[in-house]
């Protein structure tokens, strides 16, 4: 798992501006990197998931799942501003939840992307209490609300700047 996100980084980083634009078959093809040799199905699930802690209940058609990811991939494109597309990739695809296994993931390495690819940097989450980091996205799942994802990621990518520059 540690392989294939270093792998997917380094794909990002290579190829700063692969993302643009976000489409969902180059959604697929970041959670590919990340889930190579790890027995996790390839491209959009079919069947059910759930979400351990929380009440929210993923769409579960693999034709409403194409359609909320192409409105989110819309909605990301016509955004300006950076901040707004990197933190709306990083939830989105997380809410969303279009594959079986490593949404999450694929949710950073598109965000941290969308970052790069407008030259600042990548926000690794390493300092937020993964509890808080949890609760927060509970939040948005089941409330629609992003106030304290929000102000984690703010937090963290003033972290981020503090620390790597």
């Amino acid at each position: 798992m540690l392989l294939n996100h270093k792998d997917a980084i380094d794909f990002i980083v290579e190829n700063p501006d692969y993302l643009f634009p976000l489409l969902i078959s180059k959604i697929e093809d970041i959670h590919s990197i990340l889930t190579k040799g790890l027995a996790v199905d390839r491209n959009i699930r079919k069947r059910r998931v759930g979400i351990s802690g929380t009440n929210y209940k993923p769409i579960d058609n693999v034709f409403q799942i194409k359609e909320a990811l192409s409105e989110m991939c819309d909605l990301i494109n016509e955004k300006k501003n950076v901040f707004e597309q990197a933190l709306l990739a990083l939830v989105l695809i997380s809410y969303i939840q279009p594959f079986v296994d490593g949404n999450k993931r694929t949710a950073r390495i598109v965000s941290n992307a969308i970052l790069i690819n407008h030259k600042y940097c990548p926000i690794s989450f390493r300092t937020v209490d993964s509890v808080d980091y949890k609760k927060a996205m509970l939040l948005f799942y089941e409330q629609n609300n992003i106030t304290s994802f929000k102000k984690i990621f703010i937090e963290q990518y003033e972290f981020a700047v503090k620390t790597y520059f």
